[in-house]
């Protein structure tokens, strides 16, 4: 697999300002991006979030899913401290793709939670693969970072990589009556991580 750099250009957001920093997967043709705000060479952990894209939650507004909120809650986190990377990466449905995604909620309608909904499909419960960071961190000279996830494969996968996670920040919003059940499953089969209970919300 080879992640390569494109350009980068300035979005500004409701936010704030962002720059927008184009990757291409050179095998497979798919696009990545990551969104910066703020100097990224200060030596400091930086705040980041990996986001996998969910285009049901994050362009659509579905509330089964907690991906929308918590991209938004990402870019108000960073916006406040001046400084912060959101990796936006292209694996959609957690690596199965978009049509599976929707065949994946069909199952859901009939009864699956979300892992059993993958695995009829012939997928694993989590598909997707976090190299491709490497270049992309490389590119931005990343070394050490403050993450914002509940997911403890994402810590896994980042200090894998070499990159120091110092802090794992959780990052729980979004939760709704629609998408109780998908928590749920999330933190009862996938092992992520909340504050309370009663589960809480965590990353598609």
């Amino acid at each position: 697999m080879t992640i390569r750099y494109v350009e980068s250009s300035k979005l500004p957001t409701p936010w704030g300002m962002f720059a927008m920093h184009g990757f291409e997967d050179t095998e497979s043709g798919k696009e990545h991006l990551v969104l910066t705000m703020g100097d990224m060479d200060t030596g400091e952990p930086l705040l980041a979030r990996i986001h996998s894209e969910c285009l049901t939650g994050d362009a659509l507004f579905s509330l089964r899913c907690d991906c929308g909120a918590q991209l938004q809650h990402a870019m108000h986190r960073i916006a406040i401290e001046g400084r912060g990377a959101i990796f936006y990466l292209r694996q959609e449905g957690r690596g199965i793709g978009l049509l599976n995604k929707i065949r994946a909620y069909h199952l859901q309608d009939c009864g699956a939670d979300t892992v059993e909904a993958n695995e009829q499909l012939g997928f694993g419960a989590d598909m997707r693969d976090y190299s491709i960071l490497k270049s992309m961190l490389e590119h931005l000279g990343v070394k050490s970072v403050r993450l914002m996830t509940n997911n403890p494969r994402k810590v896994k996968a980042v200090e894998e990589l070499g990159i120091e996670v110092v802090e794992r920040l959780p990052h729980e919003t979004g939760r709704n009556p629609h998408n109780v059940k998908y928590l749920s499953t999330k933190k009862g089969k996938l092992g992520h991580l909340f504050e309370d209970d009663q589960g809480s919300p965590e990353d598609e």
